[in-house]
């Protein structure tokens, strides 16, 4: 294989700095190099620079990529995601339109429930050519690596055959892939009443499969009192790292500390939503190390003002995460660039913040801070070249996917069709 080299960046985004996630006034440090270059050799970052520095060195051989004076980002890694599922909630959409509420739908046997049926009835083929359909849509953002759930199952073969789908889409070579068992994301219709025989289940048949088959990395619980309580969902989180898995939790999306205070209890790497969490639960975060993981798209696809408080965040010293939440029924989109914007405008985030949020903090809220995230040596040569010349752009013209060509390993996986 052939070296390649990167040439002719407006503006190289490496993030390169300590070798951990982002902090306070880090989260604005992006170690930008103006006209940089970069080496890149057994799909691995050998030298990054000063195209000047660079350029005179290289061989006959080595294959040039010329980003066209453009911005080269690391690809971002979209640390929460439910991309595999069969069907959609187009209606439900219309009908939340129309005045209906979340809670409402759900409680009329839509929501989660009802992608949990087309799925089930959804075969691993079928549902592995959709989740190839949604894995171009995050690399034409410039996503290169997602963190996918399950969770649309609900049953012990379901969920095994939802956790085999994101192997094989890992395995396809489009997008990086770490899978996250969510049995429990809601209750399945067969368990309506009974929620302890459920968490039961999950406990004692589905995780100890997962963990067998080793199809998980983490394991999610959907933590509110309607639906998973503390003490449940301490026990499936408990029970998930007995067997080696790593805890995430979906906290206080509609309720306030719980989630938060039970992710600091047991050490978890996220928590995940926060839209509200006090500062009690920042500073309990905080204390415990936890990352939290703010997914502002889902709050506006819901037509809700209540977005999580992201400088309260950051000045608690917290390492914020962002991510699309891309799933059927709250979160519709894969658009990392989208997420940016909405950062900037109702997080309230600088877009340099955003971005560090994006990309090496999701990379280490996934355990994968020393091979992506950044442009650094040593590293996974994963990168896009964008549409612009100031990596502030991404933010700034919301509503468009800016990647003209992805790389992941150095190898180009997504090119953008140009007239």
């Amino acid at each position: 294989m052939s070296d390649l080299a990167l040439l002719n960046c407006s503006q190289l985004v490496t993030l390169a700095g300590p070798a951990r996630a982002r902090t306070g006034a880090e989260l604005r440090e992006l170690a930008i190099i103006p006209d940089g270059a970069m080496l890149v050799r057994d799909g691995r970052i050998a030298v990054i620079g000063p195209r000047a520095a660079i350029e005179p060195g290289l061989s006959r051989d080595t294959k040039i990529v010329d980003a066209g004076g453009r911005v080269v980002l690391p690809g971002f890694v979209d640390a929460h995601t439910h991309a595999v599922f069969a069907g959609n909630r187009a209606d439900e959409f219309e009908r939340r339109a129309l005045g209906a509420t979340y809670a409402e739908i759900a409680a009329a046997g839509g929501g989660i429930r009802s992608t949990v049926r087309h799925t089930r009835e959804a075969s691993e083929d079928d549902l592995l050519d959709a989740a190839r359909r949604y894995a171009r849509w995050f690399l034409a953002g410039g996503t290169t690596t997602i963190e996918v759930k399950s969770g649309y199952g609900l049953s012990l073969a379901a969920e095994l055959k939802i956790l085999r789908v994101i192997r094989a889409l890992g395995a396809s070579g489009l997008l990086r892939t770490v899978p996250t068992f969510l049995g429990a994301h809601e209750i399945p219709d067969e368990y309506r009443g009974r929620t302890g025989e459920y968490v039961r289940l999950v406990i004692d048949e589905m995780l100890p499969r997962v963990a067998e088959k080793k199809l998980a990395d983490y394991c999610d619980v959907f933590c509110e009192p309607h639906i998973f309580d503390v003490p449940n969902a301490r026990a499936i989180l408990r029970a998930a790292q007995a067997l080696g898995l790593g805890a995430r939790i979906h906290a206080d999306q509609f309720s306030p500390d719980a989630g938060a205070l039970l992710a600091a209890e047991i050490g978890a790497a996220t928590a995940d939503h926060l839209e509200s969490t006090t500062a009690a639960g920042f500073a309990a975060l905080a204390r415990a190390c936890v990352q939290p993981v703010l997914l502002p798209a889902s709050v506006y696809h819901l037509g809700s003002t209540r977005y999580p408080a992201a400088r309260a965040m950051i000045e608690a010293g917290l390492a914020i995460v962002l991510a699309t939440d891309f799933n059927p029924g709250s979160s519709p989109t894969a658009s990392m660039p989208m997420v940016l914007s909405l950062a900037s405008t109702q997080l309230h985030l600088t877009p340099a913040e955003s971005i560090a949020a994006a990309t090496i903090n999701a990379a280490y809220s996934l355990g994968r801070g020393g091979e992506i995230g950044s442009l650094e040596p040593g590293k996974f040569a994963d990168f896009a070249i964008h549409d612009c010349a100031d990596y502030r752009e991404l933010a700034y013209f919301f509503g468009r996917e800016p990647a003209l060509a992805v790389y992941s390993a150095g190898t180009c996986v997504y090119q953008r069709e140009t007239n």
